[in-house]
């Protein structure tokens, strides 16, 4: 399936290459406000000038754009994003002097990091809402055979204010499931744990060059896989919870992620009590010992904190997929939010009490009037 997909994209890109269009953007667009920018170019909000329609025009500058990677990610959106929560191509593309260009959907409500409050984030509701939609239109991506690789705030897109429905979108790093590509590090959360082995290699590349010395390394690969993906979607639902990051990079130099790891490996170990899977007493009495979250998960619920050790897994291979997220949905994510219902739960307990008190005197006032005592 993977390499039928990567193979069919590129026979895509293909065929739309022989058919690119050179057009004048003001000829057939009317240019309102700009929607956002990057490395890649930028997104403006445009009119098309005989339909009418709103739409966002992606834009590629020619000098640091290849044609291929323009047409990988027109075709990728165009042809496999048909989830509702992807946004989709709209089969417009064409090239100027200057710029390579394609319409996709429009999300006139910006994106999702202009909605998370600095160190509050979002509210619960909200943040289950966005996961539910994120979780099918990331597995639907998965299942067609590939990896968005780039998930993050920046590019999910708002449809209306209150993200009842968002997209997920800019697919320019979005590759098939097990192809290779260079390992690269960047300082980031959202960055694998498995390619730190890259930010070695970096920093013994900047000694050599320090030391001038001549002799190259060999560019690191890894696969491409589903786990790159869980592993966003994790450090997503803690960055809307909190309005803040876990940690600053996912190497073992930080000692946010540090805390985490060690948490992480101590709760492994208390499942394997469960198991009766422990070596000797020594390891047992320790495992049994309490294992509080690190204090940067403080306020999170046990309901979330078990969905981080499925997302967050420090090993991609034993990584939970997105598809997991469902099933945590619905239960309290905020310490708050739990005690708030236990509280409602008690007390709906105690007036169902009454209601059962109530309910015998008044049986028994019934059983003296007609004489029965």
């Amino acid at each position: 399936m993977t390499a039928a997909a990567a193979q069919e994209l590129d026979e895509r890109c293909f065929l739309s290459a022989q058919s690119l269009p050179s057009l004048k953007l003001s000829d057939h667009f009317r240019v309102v406000k700009l929607l956002g920018e990057g490395s890649y170019g930028k997104v403006m909000l445009a009119v098309h000038r005989k339909r009418g329609t709103p739409m966002a025009l992606k834009i590629f500058p020619r000098e640091t754009t290849s044609l291929s990677s323009f047409l990988r990610e027109y075709n990728l959106s165009l042809s496999y994003c048909t989830h509702p929560s992807l946004t989709r191509a709209l089969g417009i593309f064409f090239s100027t002097p200057s710029y390579y260009v394609f319409a996709q959907q429009a999300g006139l409500y910006g994106d999702l990091y202009s909605v998370i409050v600095s160190e509050v984030g979002v509210s619960e509701e909200r943040v289950q809402r966005v996961m539910a939609q994120l979780s099918g239109a990331v597995t639907h991506l998965h299942s067609l055979g590939f990896v968005h690789r780039d998930i993050k705030p920046e590019n999910i897109f708002l449809c209306d204010a209150s993200c009842r429905w968002v997209k997920l979108g800019d697919f320019g790093l979005a590759r098939a499931v097990g192809s290779s590509v260079r390992a690269v590090w960047y300082e980031s959360p959202f960055c694998t744990p498995e390619v730190e082995p890259a930010k070695e290699a970096e920093k013994e590349m900047e000694r050599r060059v320090c030391e001038g010395t001549e002799e190259q390394m060999e560019d690191i690969w890894v696969s491409v896989e589903p786990s790159i993906d869980s592993w966003a979607l994790g450090v997503l639902v803690y960055c809307l919870l909190t309005g803040c990051f876990p940690w600053e990079e996912s190497t073992h130099d930080d000692r946010g992620y540090r805390r985490y790891k060690e948490w992480f490996h101590r709760e492994a170990e208390k499942e394997k009590i469960g198991d009766g899977k422990w070596s000797n007493e020594e390891e047992r009495d320790s495992c049994l010992e309490d294992n509080p979250p690190p204090s940067q998960f403080a306020g999170l619920s046990p309901l979330v904190m078990t969905l981080f050790k499925e997302l967050l897994h420090p090993e991609p291979k034993r990584r939970g997929s997105p598809e997991e997220i469902l099933s945590y949905l619905g239960g309290p994510w905020l310490m708050e939010t739990e005690l708030e219902e236990k509280r409602k739960a008690e007390e709906a307990e105690k007036e169902a009490i009454k209601i059962r008190e109530v309910g015998g005197v008044a049986d028994e006032l019934i059983r003296e009037g007609r004489g029965e005592r």
